[in-house]
């Protein structure tokens, strides 16, 4: 059990991320229209702004704060972080101004750059063949997360628009404590690598990371993957209210079933995937199983069916963890922090892009100006990213990608 507990310790830090992320949801616009003394219209432009300005710098610090762990190591990084976002929470639960808003979602994106922290940590205690099933792991503890949260702070909200924060910030504290005991550093004197700003940012450690042999193409195939999950937080809960008519309850109900599948999938159905396939072939046939429940997404025209697929959908998340397992292993060990920074990076980079675009297809084709009524449009965009990575990969097949190549 003692052994265990620096993972469990990962897989809380995750959990609380994600459910940071869900937890200010639901609180997050009155908050907005009471500091910033607005009304709903203001509060969602200003609500654009703190989104994209969370994302902007989880963009541009993951790398650093990977390249510092490979550097200094996991414990004071992960620990840092840790402590920061318990700070982040107090101050934005105290907010008064929109700006004090502002600097809080800028501390909350830094704190966030860490999940790659949290990821080359389980990187560096997994064995070569558990690696993809405990990145599996934690996605899995970030699915769970991400589905308590929105449930947990629309409870909180009863007590005020501030309590969800307070809660986060008990969460994130009492996790320091419990890191502070447990967690073990792993990355030894001679594995630690010197820091260099030249590496430390998104396009230094692309360029670093991209030399590696392999590593260029699955990069690419991970950033229009990433990108075209993102298409079911952009445009789900409009594409279900035009749709089908769906109201704010049944809409949060499909993204648990989402979410509780999408756990399920990364913490046990990877196993079994990835025990009859291996790595390489998950990869290669999970892209494919993906485009084919995308294109049914686009085109379905009962809310049922939707239903009936949402859990389908959500066990294409075998990808993620496979394909992270497939470039971890062709990174050094002393790279492993730069890797993750790098793909956390990438994940950033599509959540401050991916809503923009998905919304827009949305709009037009929804909209009195379009060629023909279709909501799913969006989908079908999706679909074809996720072909465009399968394309890559196919391609590869002759180069195999990982041991077992398809």
């Amino acid at each position: 059990m003692t052994r265990n507990l620096p993972i469990t310790f990962i897989l809380i830090t995750v959990l609380i991320d994600a459910m940071g992320i869900g937890l200010i949801l639901p609180v997050m616009p009155q908050l907005i229209q009471d500091v910033g003394q607005t009304d709903i219209s203001g509060a969602a432009v200003w609500g654009g702004i703190l989104s994209a300005a969370f994302a902007f710098m989880q963009f541009m610090c993951s790398p650093t704060v990977g390249s510092l762990s490979d550097r200094f190591g996991r414990r004071p990084v992960l620990l840092t972080s840790n402590a920061a976002m318990a700070l982040d929470y107090v101050l934005m639960a105290l907010a008064g101004t929109i700006w004090l808003l502002l600097i809080g979602r800028i501390i909350g994106g830094v704190t966030a750059a860490t999940h790659a922290t949290a990821n080359a940590f389980m990187a560096d205690v997994s064995p070569r063949e558990k690696k993809s099933q405990n990145f599996g792991l934690i996605g899995a503890a970030f699915g769970v997360g991400f589905v308590l949260g929105p449930v947990i702070g629309g409870l909180l909200a009863e007590l005020g628009p501030r309590a969800p924060f307070w809660a986060a910030a008990l969460l994130a504290g009492g996790n320091f404590v419990l890191g502070y005991f447990v967690l073990p550093e792993t990355v030894t004197p001679e594995r630690r690598r010197p820091f260099k700003w030249s590496r430390a940012n998104p396009v230094g450690g692309l360029q670093a990371i991209t030399a590696l042999p392999g590593l260029g193409a699955l990069l690419l195939v991970y950033f229009f993957y990433q990108i075209a999950n993102m298409v079911y937080p952009a445009i789900w809960a409009y594409y279900t209210a035009a749709s089908f008519g769906w109201s704010p309850g049944v809409i949060g109900a499909s993204l648990a079933i989402y979410g509780i599948s999408m756990a399920v999938t990364q913490a046990v159905l990877i196993r079994w995937v990835i025990a009859k396939l291996g790595e390489a072939k998950t990869v290669y046939w999970g892209l494919l199983y993906n485009a084919g429940t995308l294109a049914m997404m686009a085109f379905v025209s009962d809310g049922r069916v939707l239903l009936f697929l949402t859990p389908l959908a959500a066990f294409g998340a075998v990808v993620g963890p496979a394909l992270q397992a497939v470039m971890s292993g062709r990174a050094a060990d002393n790279q492993q922090g730069e890797l993750l920074g790098v793909m956390s990076s990438i994940n950033a980079l599509g959540m401050i892009f991916a809503p923009l675009v998905f919304t827009r297809v949305f709009s037009y084709f929804t909209g009195d100006d379009a060629l023909f009524f279709l909501p799913g449009a969006a989908f079908l965009l999706a679909m074809g990213l996720m072909l465009v990575s399968w394309a890559i990969v196919a391609r590869a097949s002759t180069r195999p990608i990982g041991a077992d190549a398809p």
